[in-house]
């Protein structure tokens, strides 16, 4: 948990921006304290009041003398004055200083300077400790952990500049031009692993899950050999996703991304940055395997067609030599970029098949937060393609004919709203996880420009269900899906006849 990962670092040594940031909010707060104004302690002192400022704002750290002087002033002992242990209004700065948020976080790739950062803490130190207080007891209420807060500003990072990463592409031209890849041709795992043999010395092999059965279950694995790279991947793989497993290893080597994750099961990442190359290093991979030109110029044609056509679409998919996953993703890089359309989610659910419990495991809202979304302790709604195909596959595989990924498209009218989206999804077993299954959603909201870039939409052929995000928010009292009674739309309307009643008693004479 956040509170946990805190206390466990809370022993390491403050940076020097941070210890001159304690000491400034220390004399900061102790100054008010005694109803001190900076002319005030500038008189007791000697110090001028632009030093003193300079010191509370985090920017100057006094020398000895200057330190026995503001303590002589403020009544306290040296020693409790440079400590870095802060009073109790302002342990929520210290528990965020001392935790490695801060310094791991790289502040500046969302527009923040951490020297600004700084100042608002001193400027109001007692309000915003409040504040970060709130933020880390949500944290702990729900057992966040440091490396959801990181996957949180990870995917916040992405909405942010909608998915597209212009730096990333150019870098995927250049390894494309530099091995002088033809545009035409679609690289393949065996392509892929070959340019990690002969240009990176790595030394590929299947896990042998018959000597290491802890590792069953693991897509992949980097080791360490000395100046060698020994990569595991699984042998339950099919050959696209050894193909994106090859081409982020060639993304981590052409990008010399160092700090890095060697495995993305179970990650406990140890730094923002490692999250962030994992990030760059896949999106890599998907720009070498999915060319954009080529994408956009395929997708066109798919656009022009009279009907939404499933399998055209995962031959498609089968083309690029990927997964439905991976191609979603990089539909969300390319939909804005070339064709316009922005208002975009994405959602992964799990399943384990016969049961009726549906894990949203990754989610990516793009130009705005769509209705799907991420909501604890309720009931998404079953009326969602993303969850009807994941209930299809497991009765196919009940009956023994799965034989191929699944494609669903609907248009998802949300209850009470203007909201209608086109949503794809693709539904598959979660290889290598036995009895796992896996569905992956693509939502576009409907709007005009939406309709006029893709044709079929205008046809009337696909299908429109009224949903809602889930049935403890739904009004639909008729629905046969219903998991669970509308207790949030009954407590909000319960609400609403509190209030008019109130107004209605305030209006009488």
């Amino acid at each position: 948990m956040l509170n946990l990962r805190i206390n466990k670092i809370s022993n390491v040594p403050l940076n020097q921006d941070n210890i001159r940031l304690v000491f400034g909010l220390k004399l900061k707060q102790l100054r008010l304290d005694k109803t001190l104004s900076l002319s005030d302690l500038s008189q007791k002192t000697g110090l001028s009041i632009s030093y003193i400022n300079e010191i509370e704002k985090g920017k100057k750290y006094p020398k000895s003398d200057k330190i026995i002087a503001l303590a002589s002033a403020l009544d306290v002992d040296y020693d409790s004055l440079v400590s870095i242990k802060l009073s109790k209004k302002l342990e929520p700065i210290s528990e965020l200083l001392q935790s490695n948020i801060l310094t791991e976080l790289p502040l500046d790739l969302f527009g923040i300077d951490p020297a600004d950062l700084l100042e608002m803490l001193s400027d109001a130190p007692t309000k915003l400790s409040a504040f970060i207080g709130t933020l880390i007891e949500i944290a702990r209420n729900y057992n966040m952990s440091v490396e959801q807060f990181y996957f949180s500003a990870l995917r916040t990072y992405q909405e942010m500049y909608d998915n597209y990463f212009e730096d990333l592409e150019e870098e995927a031209d250049a390894f494309l031009a530099q091995f002088a890849i033809p545009e035409e041709l679609i690289l393949d795992d065996k392509y892929l692993a070959d340019l990690l043999v002969k240009n990176y010395e790595y030394e590929i092999q299947f896990i042998d899950e018959k000597k290491y059965p802890e590792l069953v279950g693991i897509r992949s694995l980097l080791v360490h050999r000395g100046d060698k790279l020994r990569l595991l991947v699984s042998p339950q793989l099919d050959a696209n996703q050894r193909a994106f497993v090859y081409g982020r290893e060639l993304g981590y080597q052409y990008m010399k991304l160092k700090n890095r994750l060697n495995t993305t099961h179970l990650v406990e990442a140890e730094s923002f940055e490692q999250l962030l190359n994992n990030y760059k290093a896949s999106y890599f991979a998907s720009a070498i395997i999915i060319k954009g030109n080529i994408l956009a110029r395929k997708l066109s044609e798919f656009f022009e067609q009279p009907y939404f056509d499933a399998d055209a679409l995962l031959n498609l998919i089968e083309y690029f030599h990927s997964t439905p996953e991976s191609f979603c993703y990089r539909l969300s890089n390319i939909l804005p970029k070339h064709f316009g359309i922005s208002q975009l989610f994405f959602l992964r659910f799990n399943n384990y098949a016969g049961q009726n419990r549906f894990d949203l495991t990754k989610e990516m809202h793009i130009a705005r937060k769509h209705n799907p979304h991420t909501v604890r302790d309720e009931h998404y709604c079953r009326r969602w393609v993303a969850l009807t195909i994941l209930q299809e596959l497991a009765d196919l595989q009940r009956k023994g004919q799965y034989h191929y990924t699944l494609c669903r498209a609907q248009i998802s009218h949300y209850i009470d709203t203007q909201d209608k989206y086109f949503v794809v999804s693709f539904a598959k077993p979660m290889s290598p996880t036995p009895n796992l299954n896996v569905s992956v959603s693509m939502g576009i909201r409907l709007d005009d420009n939406v309709r006029s870039k893709i044709k079929f939409l205008n046809t009337g052929q696909i299908s429109t269900r009224e949903v809602n995000e889930t049935c403890e928010r739904c009004p639909s009292f008729d629905c046969k899906e219903r998991m669970a009674a509308p207790t949030v739309l009954q407590r909000k309307r319960k609400n609403e006849a509190i209030r008019k009643a109130m107004t209605k008693l305030s209006s009488e004479r």
